[in-house]
């Protein structure tokens, strides 16, 4: 009897395996029109502002799924955009600090839980804050404000926004030639939408 009930739960998994693998483009993904050379392998745009993107982020963890199923030395890129909010270019001039100083995981909650939440990111002193309450040296924060590293990543930012033809966020792209269509994906329940979320980024990595 067990092994009946094996065997049939063993043909589900095989019948699950197959239809997942039925990734198609223009359904879970897009391929750019234009190509982008030299793009990161993994590239995602957000908004503190955005509240897809918070959902995104802090509710259904799609980047921390992305990262641990990504193949080993892959490289996932995390962009901010300028086009949301009053304070959408200092955010991501504050991003491009982040960045710069390799505190993108320390900085992204608390981050979104003062735009969004507790509404208390106001001006630049107050997006200042979040990074000296995270830890970060008021002086050291300062002084990568102004710096010439974090100049080239907003500019960098910007450039590959535009080189995708970015029109909203979240968003994600692989080697510079597909977006991920999220509402193309199983939206049955939320495990089985980001599993396919990140399956469908490590099919298009594996795609030539």
């Amino acid at each position: 009897m067990m092994k009946k009930i094996w065997l049939a739960l063993a043909g589900m998994v095989m019948a699950f395996s197959v239809s997942a693998a039925d990734y198609a483009d223009g359904k879970q993904y897009n391929t750019l029109e234009k190509p982008v050379a030299g793009a990161p392998q993994v590239m995602e745009f957000f908004s503190f502002y955005c509240p897809h993107c918070y959902q995104f982020e802090e509710v259904l963890h799609v980047s921390d799924s992305v990262k641990k199923k990504l193949p080993a030395g892959t490289k996932m890129t995390k962009y901010h955009v300028e086009f949301l909010g009053p304070l959408g270019k200092d955010l991501t001039q504050a991003w491009a600090v982040a960045m710069a100083m390799g505190i993108e995981d320390k900085i992204t909650t608390p981050m979104f839980e003062a735009v969004q939440k507790t509404q208390t990111v106001q001006t630049p002193a107050d997006i200042r804050k979040v990074f000296i309450d995270a830890g970060v040296k008021p002086e050291e924060y300062d002084a990568a404000w102004n710096s010439f590293v974090v100049k080239s990543l907003v500019a960098q930012q910007e450039k590959a926004a535009a080189d995708v033809g970015l029109q909203g966020v979240p968003a994600m792209y692989v080697n510079g030639k597909y977006q991920l269509n999220p509402q193309g994906m199983d939206t049955s329940n939320m495990d089985a939408f980001v599993q396919q979320y990140a399956d469908t980024v490590n099919y298009l990595l594996s795609k030539k």
